[in-house]
């Protein structure tokens, strides 16, 4: 009898031991919606290493990895430009899986260091829906031009001037 609670205890353990509660219940790689207003936008996507990972047109949804590598979240800046239109740049970056930490529950030691580490579901990106407007650009022909009276300066400003002569 005491050898037989011993063995169950002992493959209790074990199972206890292997689990990767992230990998298991989350996912490494997440569907991430941009939508832009102008529609037709270019988008280019550039992961932390500074590779580009997407290039493309809005609306448009990427598949983006929450990893880097090991016990290293992802951070991607998306460039989003449009002829006439100004340019924005949007971090989506990647924070720790909830599900990451059920590995201190279930006793998951080698899931916690190893197993959601290793297939990046440890990370997880949670700003899955972009939307960005851009604003018109502004050329030349809308500058303005202030006339200031030179005695209205102050003397710093003066001292900033260049005579033309």
């Amino acid at each position: 009898m005491k050898k037989t609670l011993i063995s169950v205890l002992f493959a209790l353990l074990i199972i206890l031991m292997f689990p990767s509660c992230a990998t298991i219940f989350s996912k490494s790689i997440y569907p991430v919606s941009i939508n832009t207003s102008p529609v037709g936008s270019n988008i280019s996507i550039v992961n932390k290493k500074g590779i580009e990972v997407f290039k493309g047109v809005s609306p448009v949804t990427v598949k983006m990895k929450s990893s880097s590598g090991y016990f290293s979240p992802e951070l991607y800046q998306i460039k989003i430009s449009s002829p006439g239109f100004g340019e924005k740049v949007v971090t989506v970056s990647s924070s720790l899986d909830g599900w990451y930490f059920g590995n201190i529950l279930l006793g998951g030691l080698i899931g916690m260091l190893i197993v959601d580490p290793a297939s990046g579901a440890m990370y997880t990106i949670k700003d899955r829906n972009i939307n960005v407007s851009l604003d018109h650009a502004t050329s030349a022909n809308n500058a303005t031009l202030n006339i200031v009276d030179y005695n209205a300066l102050s003397p710093d400003a003066k001292k900033d001037l260049i005579a033309i002569h």
